[in-house]
């Protein structure tokens, strides 16, 4: 083995995204991944990159706002480097409207979603027009946003091992020594440890369940309807997630939850009446006790980082958090935004 600059712990989408990202700047990378690429959460189904509302703004709506709108070139950038597919699209989203509250509070948002997001995406309300592919709005009328994409998680996880390998960083499954800085983004069980090391919980697991359907509409809007992301893939599919359980018996096992979730996809998009269920998954999603991506030192352990706590927004994420980490572990250029630090989960 090679000496490297840095090392990495955990191969989900914050530890590849930010292993590419320092591979690319020139940095000698060493990924470490006790199972397998995208073993947890970032193995799941859904891959929606949804904005926040436009909208009593803060620090995480900016962090996240920058990073949907880099999300084009940086996802392209690792498709090259890889020669592997991501599944990113920028197709936008449609959202029902279910009274006259809902329009009124849509219909400001429209001019926040102008100033806010700078012009390079829109939010607007629209007519239905009773396609096939809009949510059921008892009102006629529709959200649709511009912002929103969707990206295939498999596929985005395996391409950007591919791309960290393809600037000559090394991934290691298995264990294999630390050597440079490391950088640890071990979802779930980095969460335990780090609160384990730190005397007092820092975040924890929440379950989630999702389902894949065989139905073709690859360049189709993703729908959020009643609480559902429905997201169509590049591959012929389409995702419909996810639940949010605090309390379990089993984290990898799909039960009615799901089945109700799936009835609640076809009430609000009846064209998937017919579509095949391909997979059923569930997995855990690592939540920082902060509710926002948890980024920055390992306090009071030197030389030693954390980027975790994607929780459902890690896809949309991604990107930022790698060049933020990367500036700091690689330049020491601190711009961790408010909120985001280990010590706001403490």
């Amino acid at each position: 083995m090679t000496s490297c600059d840095v090392t990495v712990r955990g191969g989900g989408i914050f530890g590849l995204a930010c292993a590419w990202e320092m591979a690319r700047r020139g940095a000698k990378v060493r990924l470490i991944e006790g199972t397998r690429i995208g073993a947890g959460a970032s193995g799941g189904l859904v891959g929606a990159l949804s904005p926040h509302m436009p909208d009593q703004w803060n620090a995480k709506k900016q962090f996240q706002l920058e990073s949907l709108l880099m999300a084009e070139s940086f996802w392209s950038g690792v498709a090259e480097a890889s020669g592997l597919p991501t599944g990113y699209g920028r197709a936008g989203r449609l959202q029902a409207l279910p009274d006259a509250r809902a329009v009124e509070t849509a219909r400001a948002r429209e001019a926040t979603a102008a100033d806010l997001w700078q012009g390079r995406a829109t939010w607007q309300v629209i007519r239905a027009t009773g396609a096939a592919w809009e949510p059921a709005s008892p009102t006629g009328l529709l959200i649709h946003d511009t912002l929103s994409a969707r990206l295939h998680p498999r596929m985005a996880a395996a391409a950007l091992a591919a791309a960290v390998t393809a600037k000559g960083g090394e991934i290691h499954i298995g264990e294999a020594p630390e050597q440079g800085i490391v950088l640890h983004a071990t979802g779930v069980a980095g969460l335990t440890e780090l609160g384990a090391a730190l005397g007092k919980p820092v975040g924890g697991a929440v379950k989630g369940q999702a389902l894949s359907l065989r139905h073709p509409a690859p360049d189709a809007p993703q729908i959020y309807a009643s609480g559902l992301h429905i997201i169509p893939h590049a591959d012929g599919t389409v995702a419909i997630g996810s639940t949010s359980e605090n309390s379990y018996d089993d984290p990898a096992t799909t039960d009615t939850q799901l089945d109700a979730l799936h009835a609640r996809a076809l009430a609000a998009l009846p064209c998937l009446t017919e579509a095949q269920v391909l997979e059923r998954w569930a997995g855990l999603r690592p939540r920082a006790r902060s509710r926002a991506p948890m980024l920055g030192p390992w306090p009071g352990r030197p030389g030693h980082f954390i980027a975790n706590g994607g929780f459902k927004i890690g896809f949309g994420m991604a990107p930022k958090v790698a060049t933020t980490m990367a500036d700091l572990l690689l330049d020491s250029r601190d711009h961790i935004p408010e909120g985001f630090r280990v010590e706001d989960s403490l």
